[in-house]
């Protein structure tokens, strides 16, 4: 087994399901997936394995998405990327750091299906236009229009200024400390003053059923001193890790000017089932 392409490729291929999902538990379901069927073809056949089976889960993502798409719609309140244990090592690799960052999910998540895919796949991993059209079953020209309007789409909304590593994690654990002692003003100094919070219980946990907007509102929301506050690596990110009251949450900053422009929390426990072994993410 260890020398199945399936298996040498598999922290790809999740990666791949996982870009185009925003869910390691659907991921993992795509890949199961993938495997039925990457078992019943016959080898000999494939030319190039890696191609194919990212073909493979791309066509199951799609699938999955689809069906995603609709059931999100219903989601009680704001739905935001499952959030993944990573090693700081992920951070060195600045592009997969930033694609699979929470700040760019949630962008891609804006887009169609086949926009995310097509964005992915030649955006993240250059796949060529022809393996492309391939997976999403247009033709070659086709998936050059859909790649050149889903970059614009994603170039309009992603976060406006990049930050060095140093810098997002000087600010971060400036943030985690304020959290710690739960001190409003604390709070205040670390933010922005537009700084918005977008929280995601999914109906299981309490949260904010939209975004809140500026610091003041925010910083009452947070200034509670009964938690115990970790710093974590989610994402390829510096993030937080905070328990209260036997509830977990997950919370990824977006970092502008020295301050915290916006920050996401996860508190659906069934999002947070991945925090305690790193994910082996690869391009």
């Amino acid at each position: 087994m260890t020398g199945d392409p399936f298996v040498t490729h598999r922290s790809l291929l999740f990666t791949v399901a996982y870009e185009m999902l925003g869910s390691a538990a659907d991921a993992e379901d795509v890949l199961q997936e993938s495997w039925l069927r990457w078992a019943d073809v016959d080898r000999a056949q494939v030319r190039d394995p890696r191609a194919y089976l990212v073909r493979t889960v791309t066509r199951q993502a799609l699938n999955r998405l689809r069906t995603l798409s609709r059931s999100r719609e219903e989601y009680v309140g704001e739905w935001l990327p499952e959030p993944l244990l990573t090693s700081p090592d992920i951070a060195e690799d600045v592009e997969l750091a930033e694609n699979v960052s929470i700040a760019m999910l949630t962008v891609l998540e804006t887009l169609g299906p086949t926009e995310r895919a097509v964005f992915v796949l030649r955006e993240v991993f250059e796949m060529p236009y022809g393996e492309i059209a391939g997976a999403v079953g247009k033709s070659a020209a086709t998936v050059r229009q859909i790649a050149r309007r889903a970059r614009d789409h994603v170039a309009a909304r992603r976060p406006r200024v990049q930050v060095s590593r140093s810098e997002q994690q000087a600010v971060v654990e400036r943030f985690l400390a304020a959290l710690r002692t739960g001190q409003l003003q604390e709070l205040l100094d670390v933010m922005a003053p537009d700084v918005v919070l977008i929280a995601d219980g999914g109906g299981f946990a309490a949260a904010a059923p939209a975004p809140v907007h500026g610091a003041q509102l925010v910083a009452k929301l947070l200034a509670r001193p009964d938690r115990v506050v970790s710093a974590v690596w989610l994402n390829g990110a510096p993030a937080g890790r905070i328990e209260s009251d036997g509830r977990l949450a997950a919370v990824s900053l977006v970092v502008e000017n020295g301050k915290v422009a916006r920050i996401h929390a996860r508190a659906n426990p069934r999002k947070l089932t991945r925090l305690d072994e790193p994910a082996e993410l690869a391009r």
